[in-house]
């Protein structure tokens, strides 16, 4: 997702090695390469990953910074040359200008700096590096800060971080902290103050007013409160403050422009400043340090209160043993990444799995604290009560792989999504559910009303830990609000004038809800809203062949060729936006014509670029094509989803910091490889219908969690798999023949193994035949066409 407005031309395709490593394969968690995806830039595929320290789902992510501003949500670019510090808070994977990077600290020498400067220290506190000192691993990163001749160490727990400095003989060493650095913006008011002679405490606040978030268009608006501690004890301290003039604004362009830095290089430094409030303020600690004498800082992190963040830190990270925190940290991905083992494939091929894994693990995060409060969307407490608060739902891009991937290994984070966002319409008093939430905010990125998906689901699955009739009736809200998605129109006109994605998505969620119902036995709603999930019928024009948006009056809008973008399509173009018809693939066929769907589907593939950089064909880097080549198995030609699927994992998945096409989207771009990789990928979630593709690894078992699933394990054998033998013989389902290219949620999630047969060239005939065919649940439930 690039988000609205905002498109990327080009990403980069990576072809693995084939060898296979003849060693002992070390711990997954070892394969672990933070660095996959961390750039901002094009050139080097645009992943916007962090490679600091995190947690499985934690709410702290520790990581360095090169830039504050531009479009550079994770706050870190690899082909940047200098670090301006580390902060607390970190996205993944985003556009929109981002959000967080909240309590940067940064170590310096010399004199003091209060601006981050452009280069290195020679202009401001930042600091040149190189990458061969870099050292990034699950949990743990590592840098040499050049112009300092420190070493910079982090590791992060749930909801705390602490960070190792390694510093030079000097006289006038520091550890200064700006209190007001956002990623994309500013915090607005700031406070600190010093608790005794190693503690400080605060907050920062940041407003849409301050930035961030899409610019402040995305509204998010929060308090970051911190409680942090030094080993060294504080003697030469203080503040420093900036006069920001009335009147200034302070988004994104405005903090970035010179006479705004220009400003903060000229804060007023106040020493022995016990406590402050300001506009734009930073603390520092000056003291002589010794030939490689090392000083850390701790913090923890809250969104709720001071106490909060204090009590965060006490559970966390009691004292000071850095290699301890960074061993459970460790450990906590380890345990994590055991709910899936792979055996086989090569070194690279277990990097971008393990990596993969690891990325759909950071979000949805941990918004409660240790003791379970959080600040609601009405910006009160709130006491959880048998879940975990969490936030970030980037909800366009992740129903469509994270959240069929998490139902099977990690349904209690599914359930916690429901609970949480169930809470923010309530506490919103907006009474449906958000598209994009992000700090207990709708931000309304995007279209669609993906929740509905989500909730579904879930409840579909068996994921039933909240209250499900209040669950359907915030999605019958949402689906029905004619102020949402241009729902209005839609419902009136039976398409949304100009409208493609906005059509074709509107009925897709309606078929969520639709199915909803249905389960709760709400008849009347289920005929309602399936019936309506039929309207991508309306918009599809037989004289170009394709999906095309109409008028208000019913006539068709000019037609460029189904490859120019917009026309009606967000992010994408008409190629790539007609196929979006999950719910009813074989109804799509039918409309279509048998033989032109797939010789339309076909050239789909064939003329997209190796490359993978961003395309007017199968474009990868971007959501709206991901359950793409699994419709070959709902025209019988599951060998052609085989192929296409193994081509993409090949060539837009890698190692190393290119690893990524495309915007990783808070763990969707890696659900789908890491779903493809186990062999398994659902066209329509709510229907729990997973299309089997063509696994990567010769052996890969699921561990399911009793509290939700039937079995113990799930595993998917592929006999004789290469990287040429990519397409499936024959297969069998607990020792039984398989002849059907799909399996059901219910079947993988009550145990058992399939076991395939691989070879170099297709057979044609499984999964062909017409009582083979995935079902196509429209068509199947007889409505009315």
């Amino acid at each position: 997702m690039k988000f609205l407005r905002i498109f990327a031309a080009t990403a980069l395709s990576f072809t693995l090695p084939l060898a296979t490593s003849t060693a002992a394969a070390p711990p997954l968690v070892d394969s672990i390469n933070p660095m996959i995806g961390a750039s901002t830039s094009t050139e080097y595929g645009e992943g916007k990953t962090f490679p600091g320290a995190a947690t499985p789902f934690g709410l702290v992510q520790l990581s360095p910074d090169t830039i504050t501003g531009g479009d550079n949500g994770p706050g870190y670019s690899w082909e940047h040359k200098s670090i301006e510090g580390f902060s607390f808070t970190h996205l993944s994977g985003v556009g929109w200008y981002g959000d967080f990077g909240n309590f940067q600290v940064m170590p310096t020498a010399g004199p003091l700096k209060t601006e981050r400067g452009r280069s290195g220290a020679e202009d401001g506190f930042r600091s040149r590096f190189h990458h061969e000192t870099e050292v990034a691993k699950a949990g743990y990163y590592a840098v040499t800060l050049d112009d300092y001749k420190i070493r910079a160490e982090m590791t992060a727990a749930p909801r705390a971080g602490i960070l190792r400095f390694t510093f030079p003989q000097a006289e006038q060493s520091r550890i200064q902290i700006d209190l007001a650095r956002r990623v994309g913006g500013t915090s607005t008011r700031q406070s600190v103050r010093v608790v005794d002679d190693h503690t400080i405490e605060g907050w920062m606040k940041c407003p849409p007013e301050g930035g961030g978030w899409g610019n402040g268009d995305g509204h998010a608006n929060y308090t970051v409160y911190f409680s942090a501690q030094f080993s060294k004890p504080l003697k030469k301290f203080g503040v420093w403050s900036a006069e920001i003039p009335a009147g200034w604004h302070r988004k994104r362009e405005d903090i970035e422009s010179d006479r705004y830095r220009k400003v903060v290089a000229a804060a007023k430094v106040i020493n022995d400043c016990r406590e402050m409030e300001g506009d734009h303020l930073g603390f520092f600690s000056e003291f002589a340090t010794t030939e490689g004498e090392q000083v850390l800082v701790k913090s923890g992190v809250s969104f709720v209160s001071v106490a909060g963040a204090r009590d965060n830190l006490r559970h966390d990270i009691s004292g000071w043993d850095f290699d301890a925190v960074r061993q459970q940290a460790r450990t906590l991905w380890e345990k994590a990444q055991a709910g899936v083992a792979i055996e086989g494939g090569t070194d690279a091929q277990r990097e971008a799995f393990a990596t993969a894994f690891y990325h759909t693990m950071i979000d949805p995060r941990a918004f409660s604290d240790v003791n379970g409060l959080y600040t609601g969307a009405d910006g009160k407490p709130h006491q959880t009560s048998g879940f975990t608060y969490r936030t970030v739902f980037s909800g366009w891009d992740v129903y469509r792989s994270q959240y069929p991937l998490l139902t099977i290994i990690r349904p209690d984070v599914v359930n916690d999504t429901v609970n949480s966002l169930m809470q923010q319409a309530e506490l919103s008093g907006n009474g449906y559910l958000a598209r994009w939430e992000i700090v207990g905010v709708e931000s309304g990125c995007m279209v669609g009303d993906p929740a509905v998906s989500l909730f579904a689901d879930a409840y579909l699955k068996g994921i039933r830990g909240y209250d499900t009739q209040k669950s359907f009736d915030l999605c019958l809200r949402t689906v029905e609000n004619d102020g949402r998605s241009s729902r209005g129109d839609y419902k009136k006109f039976g398409f949304v004038p100009g409208g493609i994605s906005e059509t074709l998505e509107n009925a897709y969620f309606d078929y969520c809800a639709g199915r909803f119902a249905e389960a709760l036995g709400r008849t009347s709603d289920a005929q309602r809203l399936l019936k309506r999930s039929l309207n991508y019928r309306n918009i599809y024009d037989p004289a170009v062949g394709n999906m095309h948006a109409k008028n208000r009056d019913g006539s068709w809008t000019p037609w460029k060729g189904a490859t120019t973008e917009g026309q009606g399509c967000v992010e994408s173009n008409p190629y790539q936006q007609g196929w979006f018809v999950p719910q009813d693939p074989r109804g799509l066929i039918d409309l279509m014509g048998a033989d032109y769907f797939l010789k339309y589907l076909t050239e789909f593939f064939e003329k997209t670029p190796a490359s993978f950089k961003w395309n007017e064909y199968c474009n990868h880097a971007n959501e709206p094509v991901h359950h793409v080549p699994y419709l070959f198995a709902y025209a019988g030609k599951p060998w052609l989803g085989q192929k296409w699927a193994r081509f993409i994992m090949d060539h837009a998945y890698g190692p190393g910091v290119k690893g990524l096409c495309g915007n990783e989207d808070v763990g969707q771009m890696s659900a789908w490889y890491v779903l493809s990789a186990i062999g398994i990928h659902p066209v329509s979630p709510v229907d729990g219908i997973y299309i089997i593709g063509s696994p990567l690894f010769e052996k890969a078992t699921v561990r399911l969690d009793p509290n939700y699933h039937r079995g113990k394990s799930f595993t998917v054998i592929a006999r004789h798999n290469s990287a040429e033998k990519i397409y499936i013989q024959s297969a069998k389902l607990n020792g039984k023949p398989l002849a059907r290219a799909w399996l059901r949620y219910d079947e993988i999630t009550a145990g058992g193994a399939l076991e395939l047969e691989m070879g170099a060239e297709p057979n044609k005939d499984w999964g062909a035949g017409p009582a083979q065919l995935p079902p196509s649940f429209c068509t199947a439930l007889e409505i009315p066409r």
